[in-house]
């Protein structure tokens, strides 16, 4: 089953990804090109270069997890950033394009080492 935590993240490949590439071919893009970690649990994000389909890549307990997406009509978004939040990916695959759309900017709790009260 495909689901996202808090504690994972949303990765994009911004380079074009031939859609043929499963498993193996998948993996070394997140490993050279990516520069991640695919045993991570994160979900790495990959799309055509006609933007009409998109692959999802992820390690779940006991191995590698494949979600695709063929669009029948349109393209998805073009996104410049390399990490997306769950609500980005959401429009993505739903044909919303964020660059029309202004982020109000909400609180954000900081990780530190020392958490002082």
């Amino acid at each position: 089953m495909m689901a996202l935590t808090g504690e994972y993240k949303i990765w994009l490949c911004t380079q074009d990804t031939d859609m043929r590439k499963s498993y193996a071919g998948l993996v070394a893009l997140v490993k050279t090109v990516m520069k991640q970690n695919p045993v991570t649990g994160d979900w790495f994000v990959f799309v055509n270069r006609r933007r009409t389909m998109m692959k999802v890549l992820y390690f779940a307990p006991g191995g590698y997890c494949i979600w695709s997406k063929q669009l029948e009509q349109g393209t998805f978004a073009r996104f410049s950033s390399h990490q997306m939040s769950m609500g980005e990916w959401l429009l993505l695959i739903e044909g919303i394009d964020i660059k029309q759309f202004t982020k109000r900017r909400r609180f954000e709790l900081k990780k530190t080492l020392n958490n002082r009260h």
